[in-house]
């Protein structure tokens, strides 16, 4: 399977079926709100996927773009279903106000999770770029 395009689809259908699974024991976590989310998000990353993989042919981007790109969305996708899921676990707070009102972890989960989050916002933004980038206009011509 050296097809991009399939490799991202199935990887797409893997993250899907983990979101899948993590919504069965979302209740488990020691924050609840926290395990919907990292249920939300391996549903929502593997259906981006899933999309993404069925437009790759359209992106236009030199091999070591393209790499970079497929690279940075498959690690921001797993990483933001895995960390989210981490935070779920642990129980943190410090990125996740919303979903995590006034708790707090032991200081190296609340490390761990900031800098997994900050490492998933990275990656993201930049398969964002790249992917923008090979969908250009010119990139077609």
């Amino acid at each position: 399977m050296n097809d991009p395009r399939r490799k991202l689809i199935w990887h797409g259908m893997l993250l899907f079926l983990l979101g899948l699974l993590t919504g069965l024991v979302e209740t488990r976590f020691a924050n609840i709100r926290m395990g919907l989310a990292a249920h939300l998000e391996g549903v929502m990353n593997g259906i981006f996927l899933v999309a993404l993989g069925a437009a790759w042919v359209e992106v236009r981007l030199s091999p070591a773009l393209s790499g970079a790109a497929y690279r940075s969305v498959l690690y921001g996708t797993y990483a933001n279903w895995g960390f989210t899921t981490l935070a779920a676990a642990f129980g943190t707070g410090a990125m996740s106000p919303l979903t995590a009102p006034g708790r707090s972890a032991l200081p190296w989960q609340e490390g761990l999770v900031t800098v997994g989050f900050i490492s998933v916002g990275l990656a993201m933004l930049a398969a964002a770029v790249l992917v923008l980038w090979g969908l250009r206009a010119r990139a077609s011509a």
